[in-house]
């Protein structure tokens, strides 16, 4: 970061406290935070963490990967500049333009391993803005899943972050640990608050930093460190705006950037003192309110194929209302056809209860362009009714190339680097299928790549492997690769394999291939062979009931899963 640009955030830092709290609080909904009040240390955290734990989320597996791929798009609202299209990346100061997103990931800076993501399987936490950043790529592979701390010897530094040995008593037993610069250590600070608060309960698979205790959650290195970098780095306009934009967003709040001293309640020097909630819009006890969603808040579900269905959930929570909300889509502007709501009405009860209440809204694009609606939720205690933006994009079903699997890189003894080529039309991410042969049998796991490499971990932990890939965009998979083998001597041999894929459609299943292919079988995943193909050639289409299977071939051994839908 330059000096001048370092110098100008922490001034507006230092500024924020005595005339940023106006800003900052007018965005906060009445009644949001009332639940804090004369609470302290554990019951603080708890009384936070039911408040911003329940938000809007995608609706299904397929809607969090959309809304994932999607992020690029997402984070224009979150991390540009004021009054500019430059990303504000906290990981370097090389100087990125949005819309485009080249050169940059969309990095969890809660390392998504530590809660044993499942891409089967997501969970919030997978697509919860209040932790995902735009990064730039090398600070991203350099700072891998790493925990916070003081670095001691750097193995990466770019003027911005740095990756390396820890000082002593940090990295809870990791080799390295990742250090932001000083202008951004209160920013990931309250970060790590936000993350071990609202997914209180939730179980560590790593726990260099977190536990899987209630409360502090925070182990003692951890917890001493994030301490004092949240009060050697105060809350900045640039975490009061990007909070705002979430909430319109997600529907969920930063309590630890709303009340910039709230964590010396809960964990710090002001624990045993009763937290107030002070200059933020009150309602009596007894009287009903909509807590959220609010005004103008919006759900984008990004780009989606034509033909294609997705899904976004809308949290509402309230206090003390009676009767029903009723939902409905404005018929007097945009694109109402293109969007449906799950619910025309909501009972109070069920937007009272403690986890409040989720609407289900879906996009699904009959024709290409961008489209807008509006949701009009009605028959709140005094306001009457207000209005929820929705917008999505509908593309054309994608073609997508052969990638070509290249030879790995860095070979360790525990890693090593898959590589491909880079396809020359836009995809989301990549999917390599990595499989591990211990002593002959093989197992095999998909892993994401953001970029056209991925570092293998744990390769020690097998005899040899091999890895092919696919390329994503908008959910469909361009055909597997070649596959590439890989012993702890090196490379065994790259396969002479020929390209096979297949592009799934509703009630449809398209196969790819530049060449033909015999002796095709079809596969249930019980083993059961449900088809046989004799000749398999590029574009032939057939029907499968819902369900998962594996295609092969005789020039094609690896299976090629498909799922039917």
């Amino acid at each position: 970061m330059n000096k001048l640009l370092y110098f100008r955030r922490n001034l507006t830092a230092i500024v924020v406290m005595t005339v940023s709290a106006l800003v900052g609080w007018g965005a906060i909904p009445q009644g949001y935070y009332n639940n804090l009040n004369g609470k302290s240390g554990e019951e603080l955290k708890t009384a936070a963490h039911k408040i911003i734990n329940p938000h809007t989320t995608p609706g299904s597996t397929s809607a969090y990967n959309t809304y994932y791929t999607n992020l690029r798009t997402t984070f224009q609202q979150t991390d540009l500049y004021p009054n500019s299209n430059r990303w504000w990346d906290m990981y370097s100061d090389i100087p990125f333009y949005a819309p485009s997103f080249t050169g940059l990931n969309r990095e969890h800076s809660v390392p998504k391993s530590w809660w044993g993501y499942d891409k089967n399987s997501p969970t919030p936490p997978y697509v919860d803005l209040n932790h995902l950043y735009p990064s730039e790529m090398k600070a991203n592979t350099a700072k891998s899943n790493f925990p916070l701390g003081v670095v001691q010897s750097s193995s990466f530094n770019n003027g911005i972050c740095k990756v390396g040995s820890p000082a002593s008593g940090q990295g809870g037993g990791a080799s390295k640990v990742f250090e932001p610069d000083d202008s951004y250590k209160g920013d990931f600070a309250r970060t790590y608050f936000y993350m071990i608060t609202c997914y209180q309960g939730m179980t560590w698979k790593y726990t260099y930093m977190f536990n899987n205790s209630t409360y502090p959650g925070i182990n003692k290195w951890a917890l001493d460190l994030l301490l004092d970098w949240a009060r050697r780095d105060p809350v900045s306009q640039k975490e009061y705006d990007r909070n705002e934009a979430v909430y319109r967003l997600q529907n969920n709040r930063n309590p630890f950037i709303d009340f910039p001293d709230l964590f010396e309640y809960v964990w710090g020097n002001k624990v045993g003192q009763p937290f107030k909630v002070t200059d933020t819009p009150d309602v009596p006890a007894g009287d009903p309110v909509l807590i959220t969603p609010v005004q103008d808040m919006s759900l984008d579900f990004g780009e989606v194929a034509v033909g294609n269905s997705v899904t976004r959930l809308l949290h509402f929570k309230g206090e003390n209302l009676t009767g029903a909300l009723t939902i409905n889509l404005s018929k007097s502007a945009g694109n109402p056809e293109m969007f449906s709501s799950g619910d025309k009405e909501i009972k109070a009860q069920y937007v009272n209860r403690e986890s409040g209440y989720d609407l289900v809204v879906t996009y699904t694009p009959t024709a290409e362009g961008e489209h807008t609606a509006r949701l009009i939720v009605s028959d709140i205690p005094d306001e009457g009714s207000f209005g929820v933006g929705l917008r999505g994009t509908a593309l054309p079903v994608p073609t997508l190339s052969v990638l070509t699997a290249t030879a790995p890189t860095e070979i360790e003894s525990d890693s090593y680097v898959a590589n491909w080529n880079e396809p020359t039309e836009v995809v989301d991410y990549y999917i390599v299928t990595r499989t591990k042969y211990v002593r002959g049998v093989p197992t095999t796991e998909e892993l994401l790549a953001e970029q056209n490499s991925l570092k293998i971990e744990d390769f020690s932990g097998s005899d040899s492997e091999s890895y092919a890939v696919q390329s994503v965009r908008l959910g469909y998979r361009s055909p597997m690769s070649n596959t590439v083998f890989v012993s702890h001597s090196g490379i065994t041999g790259i396969s002479e394999e020929l390209p096979l894929g297949v592009t799934v459609y509703p009630g449809l299943i398209r196969i790819t291939t530049g060449v033909e292919h015999t002796d095709g079988r079809i596969y249930d995943l019980s083993g059961h062979q449900v088809m046989s193909i004799r000749t398999v050639t590029d574009g032939m289409e057939i029907t499968l009931p819902l369900g998962v299977y594996f295609l092969v071939t005789g020039e094609h051994t690896t299976p090629v899963k498909i799922i039917a839908r």
